[in-house]
Parts: C-alpha cells; structure tokens; sequence
C-alpha cells in the first residue's frame, strides 16, 4: 500500500533534487490497524511551515519513504533513516531525504522512517512504540529484499540525535520485539550509523527531553537502564560508525564515547568520529565533509561492493 500524506510531499518539493534515475515511494509502515495503537484523529502537524526544513510534530500513523538508486549503482545494501527531533518530532528533510539521496549516490538504497512520537492518547505504551515502529520497518525492508533487489544481510540503520537513541535501541534490543507479531522474524540491523545520537538516559549526560518525552514523566529504574543502550551492548550487537562534535551542547559527546566503550569492551567492531565544531542537529551540513568518512567506512565493511 502506497500513501502520500500532506506533510510528505510538502516535505519532499523541499529538498534538493533527487539524484536522477533515483525513485522514491511513500509506503504505509503497517498494513491495517497498527498493534498497540489507540484510535485517535491525526494528530500530526509541522512546526513552522515556511522553515525549509521540515519538522513534524505529534505523527501517528507512521510510513517509510523508499529511495532507489539508480539500478546500475545499486550494490544491494540498505539503509534505514530514522530523523532526530528529541522525541516530539522528525527534522525530516535534514536528517532524512537529503542524507538518502547522498547514500543513494554510494549505491545504497535508502528508507526514511517517519515513526510514530511516544504519545499517550496514541498508543498504549508511548515507551515502546517508536521502537516498536522500527523494528516494523527492519521487518518490512528485509521481507521485501528480494522484490526491492537488497542484499538481506547487508540492511543497517541510521539515526540522528534522537533518531540515534531509537536506531541505537533497535541495535540493541534486536532479541525483543516489543510487538509479539514481529518475535519470527529477524530484527538485528546488519550495522548502525549514529549520528550525534542520545544513548544514555543516565542525568549525567542524557538529553532530559529525549527521556522525558519516551519515558517521562516517572521515571523508571527499569526503564532508565533498558533504555541506556552503553548499558545494553553485548557482542552481538552490529557494527557501528559514530559521529559527534566536540561542541555539542544539547547532546553531549560523551553520549557517543560511553557507547563506543561499551562496543570496545565487547569486541564489537565500531568506528568513532569526533568533529571538533558544529554544535547539534547540523545534519549534512557541517564544514568538515564528515560523509566521506562514512562512505569509506562502509566500504571497508565491504557493504559497497555489489554482489556478482
């Protein structure tokens, strides 16, 4: 089932063109009533609708929008995009579309995720129902490997800010599926990229909306340490590239230096990258051209090779 919402294609005359011979197809993350959910009206909304990036809000009927790159690059692997927003929202454009079209240009195939936001007049779990969105997504994409021509072993997941918490969580947590229907399939990314990313909900270094906004406004034990991904890592959690700016202010670095120990200490193969400027959320668009550091990363993962 195909949907174009309002917001998407608002969204979509808003970014740079796509790379030709790409295409792109809006999907329906869920095919009937989506498990957990509470019948609600769309709730979803954009922030500002004359800000070029597109930001929206309060989304509860959640979709995936496929990029295909041109057949005679594509190499098989994918790569699932999950757009920061500290869990109220997805900046959808900066840390979405215009990120697939540049992996679109290595070859890789690339679907943005636009994933439910944890509300409680939405869903009867707000803890878990982004995870539960991605997990679907990681379903969807590696049931469909063989139509969309993928490699279903080489589909990995992307996530910036809070973006990075959720695709981090999915890393994680691959061995449960928060949605008793998705416990038959495989749900572990082949890799993670995090970007900027919240990891702990620890007070000494989380992002407090991110945690607030998932878990809040009690605040749990239990889910404090299930949802601090450094404290989750064992070594069967995917390879992983991270990058961070030194001067991060609203997510500090040491969100990604916590949890490139954890993946040392587990012999888990990751690479760390810290900028030294560029503050959060710059998305694609910081000076140092921090891309071309993850496009060698995978190819060292032999994840841009195209299969014979």
């Amino acid at each position: 089932m195909f949907m174009t919402t309002g917001c998407v294609s608002q969204a979509l005359r808003q970014t740079t063109s796509v790379q030709r011979n790409s295409t792109v197809e809006v999907i329906s993350l869920y095919q009937g009533a989506i498990p957990g959910a509470i019948q609600t009206t769309d709730l979803e909304n954009i922030r500002d609708v004359n800000h070029p990036d597109t930001f929206i809000m309060d989304i509860t009927h959640p979709s995936i929008t496929a990029y295909f790159p041109d057949p005679t690059i594509a190499n098989g692997t994918a790569v699932i995009i999950l757009p920061g927003g500290g869990y109220s929202g997805v900046s959808i454009v900066k840390e979405g579309y215009q990120v697939a079209e540049r992996l679109n240009q290595l070859g890789v195939t690339a679907f943005v995720l636009k994933y439910r936001m944890p509300l409680s007049q939405s869903m009867t779990d707000k803890s878990t129902g982004p995870l539960q969105d991605a997990q679907q997504a990681i379903r969807l994409v590696r049931s469909n490997s063989q139509k969309w021509q993928l490699d279903p072993n080489k589909i990995g997941i992307m996530g910036f800010s809070a973006g990075g918490h959720l695709a981090a969580s999915a890393a994680v947590h691959f061995d449960h599926a928060v949605n008793d229907e998705l416990a038959q399939y495989n749900l572990r990314p082949d890799f993670q990229i995090l970007i900027y990313p919240v990891i702990s909900f620890m007070p000494q270094i989380t992002h407090q909306g991110s945690r607030d906004n998932l878990i809040g406004p009690g605040l749990d034990p239990a889910q404090l340490r299930y949802f601090s991904n450094e404290l989750q890592v064992n070594s069967r959690t995917p390879p992983a590239f991270l990058l961070h700016a030194g001067d991060d202010q609203s997510v500090p670095v040491e969100n990604s230096l916590v949890y490139y120990q954890a993946l040392h200490q587990h012999k888990v193969p990751a690479q760390l990258l810290i900028v030294p400027s560029g503050g959060h959320g710059f998305g694609m668009r910081n000076q140092f051209d921090w891309f071309n550091d993850l496009g060698r990363w995978l190819d060292n993962m032999a994840l841009l090779t195209k299969k014979p």
